[in-house]
């Protein structure tokens, strides 16, 4: 072979394939942030349904009571602006709970969010390829936005066929072909490494917040216990049982009140 005719690269191309490899690098360690932190969320959500549905749903009903009682008191009391205050304050709550609780119908009582080693490497490959943060146009990124909550959904569900589909069309879209020309691509690279690394922080920080969290707090206590041999949902659920029976009884007798009021008016 004549060595003549083998051209050696420009610093340009050095420089682009030096790019190239630090790009490759930061797109898997993305990737992976991601997976992490979307399955921190997905465990969270699934563990907050759970609570609901054990312990939420008691809690709606105890603030109906105690927002029940409120109100009679109100009417007990018309002139007393703090059981009016308190009236508006506890039928707030009340709708409040109301509103979580009928979330917590969707999760069975030991269900856990389990995704498979497939579906993990799926949502990586995806990831290091249709991530927002490794676009420089601002519609492409949006495009990629959407396209990642998606994504996102997917997973979480456990949807593979939706993930395999999001795939198939990415990889047959133009959008997926990348420019060609050294000085364009070099910078093109300089932004997206600039970019991920950005959004790698950013995620640091989502997953710290995360794991931070009352729910996430909650879920390790319940966690420890289920590994100690006992059920605390089982025991909060219980306390909440007995709140209600104490209001039910302080319930009769603000009702028995007003009834006696209403009867001499």
């Amino acid at each position: 072979m004549n060595t003549a005719l083998i051209r050696k690269q420009t610093p340009e191309e050095r420089e682009l394939e030096k790019k190239r490899g630090e790009l490759a690098l930061l797109e898997a360690e993305l990737a992976e942030r991601e997976l992490e932190r979307v399955t921190l969320q997905a465990e969270l959500h699934v563990f907050e349904r759970r609570y609901l549905r054990i312990v939420g749903v008691r809690y709606a009903e105890l603030d109906e009571i105690n927002a029940q009682i409120a109100e009679a008191q109100s009417r007990l009391h018309p002139n007393n602006k703090a059981a009016q205050e308190e009236a508006t304050q506890t039928r707030e709550q009340a709708q409040e709970s109301a509103d979580a609780a009928p979330d917590a119908q969707s999760v069975e009582p030991h269900q856990k969010f389990r995704p498979s080693d497939d579906l993990k490497k799926l949502y990586r490959d995806l990831a290091r390829k249709l991530h927002p943060d490794l676009a420089t146009d601002p519609q492409e990124r949006e495009r990629r936005h959407q396209l990642m909550v998606e994504v996102n959904r997917a997973y979480e569900t456990g949807n593979d066929e939706r993930l395999q589909a999001i795939l198939r069309d990415w990889q047959r879209s133009p959008k997926s072909v990348k420019d060609e020309g050294v000085g364009a691509e070099l910078v093109r690279l300089i932004r997206q490494i600039a970019q991920a690394e950005e959004r790698i922080a950013a995620i640091d920080v989502e997953i710290a917040e995360l794991k931070a969290s009352e729910l996430a707090e909650l879920k390790a206590r319940v966690e420890r216990a289920e590994n100690e041999g006992y059920d605390l949902l089982a025991e909060m659920a219980a306390e909440v049982d007995e709140g209600i029976i104490r209001a039910k009884v302080e319930g009769y007798d603000v009702l028995l009140k007003l009834v006696r009021k209403l009867g001499t008016e």
